[in-house]
């Protein structure tokens, strides 16, 4: 029988596998990890370079619309002049005689408004009062701000809707008159209010009040004038939340937007 040289110990395991064998597994398992990161990176720079889809496209615009109260100049939401028809097949131009710096919600409404707007979150009111071309008629806009349509719409159905002077005072609850010093909207105060009206547009909610320029007050009103003299309010209420509500095509370079 030959000679056997001594035998060694047998080559040391972890959990039964030999080094060799776990260098295998590492190098499977490094390659898994990858072919996952170049699926990934693919993914992301697949996802990053293609054009947004028409729900995306939606989502942003009307994050766009909802950031215009903020994103918007105070004179491109109140435009110094905006066109009303007094009668049909006429278009005369309301003048901007000045826009409120404060934007409190409670401190721009009648306190029984300001209790409807506040429960549904109002997040401020943005005010601007216009003269019409004659300086006769004087209407104070108050946009109320919420943070999407739905809100909006609920407070929209829950406020008190557009009413004239009657003889029995000034029109209430209503948007607070704004007067202006040295303007021909200076002697319009809350006493004054004979009309108010609203509307609505997407997060907006649009308040007029109206009077007359020389400040005559309400109850000093006994009946009703013939026509209608504060006809360009509604008018200049529904340009102001149109311009604010309508959808813009998105434009994903621009800082506004969120794509």
């Amino acid at each position: 029988m030959p000679f056997m040289g001594p035998v060694g110990p047998p080559p040391p395991t972890v959990l039964g596998l030999r080094g060799r064998q776990w260098m295998v597994i590492a190098l499977v398992v490094g390659c898994c990890y990858l072919v996952s990161t170049v699926i990934s990176l693919t993914g992301a720079w697949t996802t990053l370079n293609r054009d947004p889809t028409n729900a995306e496209l939606q989502q942003a615009a009307n994050k766009e619309v909802e950031r215009r109260w903020q994103a918007w100049s105070a004179q491109r939401i109140f435009p110094e002049r905006i066109s009303y028809a007094p009668t049909v097949g006429h278009s005369e131009y309301a003048t901007r005689m000045g826009i409120v710096p404060d934007t409190t919600c409670a401190q721009a409404v009648d306190a029984e408004i300001a209790t409807t707007i506040g429960r549904h979150g109002c997040r401020a009111v943005l005010r601007a009062t216009y003269v019409d071309q004659l300086e006769g008629i004087v209407t104070t806009v108050g946009v109320v701000v919420f943070a999407d349509p739905w809100s909006a719409d609920k407070a929209f159905k829950e406020l008190p809707g557009s009413q004239s002077v009657d003889g029995t005072g000034p029109v209430r609850p209503a948007l607070h008159a704004a007067a202006f010093p040295g303007t021909a909207a200076a002697k319009f105060t809350d006493p004054a209010r004979q009309d108010r009206t609203t509307d609505r547009g997407g997060p907006y909610v649009v308040l007029t009040t109206s009077g007359q320029t020389d400040g005559r007050p309400a109850a000093a009103i006994k009946k009703q004038r013939p026509g209608e003299p504060f006809a360009l309010a509604a008018q200049l209420g529904h340009a102001v939340a149109r311009a604010l509500s309508a959808k813009a095509l998105p434009d994903c370079d621009k800082p506004e937007w969120e794509c």
